[in-house]
């Protein structure tokens, strides 16, 4: 057998406005999804639609086991990690010679297939390689230097839906072309000055509450979204914002070390989890069979 994992993520800036071909910047995170896979001759039916969709298109039949410590469906890349996760681990256990590169290709077709057309690439890439990533259009990734950020992580617990969202912009822009084009421009801009502000923490948290109030303009808020936001800035954050789709899911706050405690305790507070973390840098990696 073969037990692989692969790391969550959190898009620091420039969700929904990737879709527009404008820059974005995606972060590893610690809390991983471990999958381990054994060749079998019975071939055990997955539930999970990525995991039956990895093994079908890699065309071998065997046996799975799946531990997460990321929450689903709340915009931290879990449905990319299992597939990473799945596709790493078949390619150890039936040594089929797969490169990192073709797994991430091979993981986004996965995920275009169970997401019915509508996944990014960006997740899947992140999920392999680890660390941070510039998103722009269709240019390639590009691996930026690591920050040793402390991320607090705050799960409103309220279920979204990605598409809906990505829907209710498309709307905007189709329906009010003046007011969506300048906010997804003004996304764009702060990402790219955020790239060029990695190193100072005070500038980024800044830039981070700027995009939060371009999401929110955008439709893609929510009033939990808001409550937490506002709660880790008051703890002491540097900045907070919605990470992912919006209208529910995940927030993230960048803090200090001596902060992210107090931090944590007030989205606790709030009835949301809290999740204390920093960069990945490993992307998926081989782990002891146990």
């Amino acid at each position: 057998m073969a037990t692989w994992s692969a790391p969550g993520k959190v898009f620091l800036f420039g969700e929904h406005a990737v879709v527009y071909g404008k820059p974005g910047i995606a972060m590893a995170i610690k809390p991983r999804v471990i999958v381990t896979v054994r060749e079998s001759r019975y071939h055990q039916k997955p539930n999970s639609p990525y995991i039956a969709e990895c093994f079908r298109l890699m065309d071998v039949k065997g046996s799975v086991y799946v531990r997460s410590q990321l929450p689903s469906s709340s915009g931290l890349g879990s449905s990319a990690a299992v597939t990473v996760a799945t596709l790493c681990a078949i390619n150890d256990e039936f040594e089929l010679k797969k490169t990192k590169t073709e797994i991430a290709d091979l993981a986004h077709q996965v995920e275009m297939s169970a997401q019915n057309g509508r996944a990014s690439a960006t997740d899947t890439y992140v999920c392999t390689f680890g660390g941070m990533v510039l998103v722009r259009g269709s240019e390639k990734r590009r691996l930026l230097p690591p920050q040793n950020f402390s991320l607090v992580i705050g799960n409103t617990l309220v279920s979204h839906s990605t598409s809906e969202m990505v829907g209710k912009v498309a709307d905007l822009r189709r329906n009010s072309p003046d007011i969506a084009e300048p906010i997804l421009d003004s996304i764009g801009a702060i990402t790219m000055q955020a790239m060029h502000s990695l190193d100072n923490q005070r500038e980024l948290g800044n830039l981070m509450n700027m995009n939060h109030a371009l999401l929110d303009a955008l439709g893609v808020g929510h009033p939990m979204l808001s409550k937490l936001v506002l709660a880790a800035r008051s703890a002491g954050a540097h900045g907070a914002k919605t990470t992912g789709a919006g209208g529910g899911g995940c927030m993230y706050a960048i803090c200090s070390k001596s902060s992210r405690n107090r931090v944590a305790g007030a989205i606790e507070g709030c009835d949301a989890r809290a999740i204390i973390t920093t960069i990945d840098t490993e992307g998926a990696r081989k782990e002891k069979d146990e």
